[in-house]
């Protein structure tokens, strides 16, 4: 009967505030579905750090009066360094094949290069374990005798890291607002709702009803309405899930986040939401319900 009661009550407050119910779920779920949107897009820009981690490379082009022992001491040397995860030597052989594999659709320039093979370098292509770490080795290689160049892909990867740094911040300011937001409009649904219920509460506790009595179907009201903006943030945000990582991944076989992923992802949010709700409740009934 109890249980009954309270579920009747919330409801019931629900229904009186419809309009303010109302703008608190609107602002829930805009909140949550700008979170989960986020996460998505976070899990995207990691995704393509973590395939650049796996395809970044240093490359140290070395100068030709380097005999094969003074390579091999060289890659040594840099395979010991912090942040370098793999070096591998280049010779000039191997830097004709690619040569030829890159530049396949012109074979005028592959004429050039064939006919003195020597202008290619040899090189020792330097893989860090941290594609952010890459400016690290670069510096190190530049001042290295036997070097002549260093080149790396630096535009590429300073963007894809800053880009990473610009989402994670964007998503913590939006939930501290937003978060804001929803808990003050869920505050003054309560608010409302207790002041409608100030005569009928007041008899309540003059009949011996506990603080707890009368405070619990107002935080569930508050949960109820986290809950609602949170499932159907989840809803909207689940059914783009797909198109917002593949317009936003950099990498050429772009693909949907994994279930598992997005069913994780999904509980704690809805977890956020009724915590959410639940904090707006409490910030309401301060200083109405006191013990």
């Amino acid at each position: 009967m109890r249980l009954q009661y309270i579920l009747e009550q919330a409801i019931s407050n629900l229904r009186r505030n419809i309009l303010v119910v109302f703008a608190a779920v609107v602002v829930v779920v805009v909140m949550l579905s700008l979170v989960f949107g986020t996460i998505i897009i976070r899990w995207s820009i990691d995704r393509d750090i973590i395939q650049w981690d796996d395809n970044v490379r240093v490359i140290a082009f070395l100068n030709d009066d380097l005999s094969i022992e003074e390579i091999n001491v060289m890659q040594a040397d840099i395979q010991g360094w912090d942040h370098v995860d793999e070096v591998i030597y280049f010779t000039k052989t191997q830097a004709l094949e690619e040569f030829r594999e890159i530049f396949f659709d012109q074979p005028s320039l592959i004429d050039v290069v064939e006919e003195d093979p020597s202008i290619l370098p040899a090189s020792l292509r330097v893989k860090p374990t941290v594609a952010a770490d890459y400016s690290t080795i670069r510096d190190r290689l530049v001042v290295m005798p036997g070097v002549y160049h260093v080149s790396a892909a630096e535009e590429a990867i300073d963007s894809l890291v800053a880009r990473a740094g610009t989402m994670r911040g964007f998503a913590l300011w939006f939930i501290i607002i937003l978060g804001t937001a929803a808990v003050v409009l869920i505050a003054n649904t309560i608010r409302l709702a207790i002041f409608a219920r100030r005569d009928e509460i007041g008899i309540m506790k003059l009949v011996g009803a506990g603080n707890w009595f009368v405070r619990v179907p107002f935080l569930l009201e508050g949960v109820i309405e986290g809950m609602i903006g949170a499932v159907l943030a989840v809803a909207l945000v689940w059914s783009f899930a797909g198109p917002i990582a593949e317009l936003l991944s950099m990498a050429s076989n772009a693909a949907n986040p994994p279930q598992s992923f997005m069913i994780r992802q999904a509980v704690l949010l809805l977890g956020f939401g009724a915590g959410t709700g639940l904090l707006g409740s409490a910030f309401g009934m301060w200083g109405f319900l006191r013990d």
